[in-house]
């Protein structure tokens, strides 16, 4: 059942100290290094590890595991599978259909959360982007629904959403319109002609090629290319060649771990740490 989530801080005796991000492929994540950073900043003794679970593993994972888990982060494929698992779900996680956090309770409730937005909107904050209209939209997985959600909170009234299927796109048609937002599906070869647009966000995999360049009309909009790895992507290098403003994955990556921090610490991703501009700083240097 949706809800704002939230469960008490941890007190001095909780022994709940190992946490992990799942998902395959894992072995690039750079989640344990920016984790592992954070909490020993503040002082907690606790275990942060990569874990490979591939699709349809989650449940099973989830249920072998003791009480000195504290949570999950999720990447794909397991996202919707974490949202169908949670037993309360906050509000922006069920907006955009997907859980990258999982907050094991002391009573047994699994608790949801999605990172990723306030991941991207923090990300753009620090590229100078506060609110946009028109937006442009790569990719239609977990982690667009995601982006889509990002730019409707950013004041976003439309968004083209660009595929290689459109058939792959409902599910993010159908929260476009649920958004309120104006939604279109184009195919890719729009990137090369589209004249206007705020903002561009890609949400494919990192060495993905999408075999299109942007226009220089398009490429005057910044973009966040949500990949970190391998850097640059094509996307992004061809963005930069027409002298466009690009904001690198790892800013978001970073955000959207802070906020997990957040969550895994006090149960609310709203509430920040303890000199938390000295952990942001420790974790930036991680990654």
């Amino acid at each position: 059942m949706p809800t704002d989530a939230a469960t008490p801080a941890p007190g001095a005796g909780d022994a709940r100290r190992r946490l992990a991000v799942l998902g395959s492929p894992i072995a690039h994540s750079k989640s344990p290094a920016l984790h592992r950073a954070a909490y020993e900043r503040l002082g907690l003794d606790w275990t942060y590890d990569r874990i490979e679970v591939g699709e349809g593993g989650l449940a099973r994972f989830v249920d072998g595991l003791g009480p000195d888990w504290r949570g999950l982060s999720l990447t794909m494929p397991l996202k919707g599978e974490a949202l169908v698992l949670a037993d309360e779900v906050e509000r922006l996680a069920e907006r955009a259909g997907a859980v990258n956090t999982l907050l094991l309770s002391p009573d047994g409730r699994r608790l949801g959360f999605n990172t990723d937005i306030g991941g991207i909107v923090r990300a753009l904050g620090d590229a100078g982007v506060h609110a946009i209209r028109h937006g442009v939209l790569v990719g239609g997985g977990a982690t667009a629904a995601s982006a889509l959600v990002a730019m409707a909170e950013l004041g976003a009234v439309s968004v083209d959403v660009c595929v290689r299927d459109a058939g792959r796109a409902a599910s993010v048609v159908d929260l476009g319109h649920a958004l309120g937002l104006v939604v279109d599906v184009r195919p890719l070869d729009h990137l090369a002609s589209r004249a206007e647009a705020d903002l561009v966000i890609s949400t494919v995999p990192g060495g993905t090629d999408l075999g299109v360049a942007p226009s220089d009309d398009l490429a005057a909009a910044p973009l966040l290319d949500v990949a970190y790895a391998p850097w640059p992507t094509a996307l992004a290098a061809a963005w930069t060649e027409r002298g466009g403003a690009v904001a690198h994955g790892l800013g978001m990556l970073i955000h959207q771990a802070l906020l997990q921090v957040r969550v895994f610490l006090t149960g609310d991703p709203l509430a920040e740490l303890p000199d938390e501009a000295a952990v942001l700083d420790v974790m930036r240097q991680a990654a």
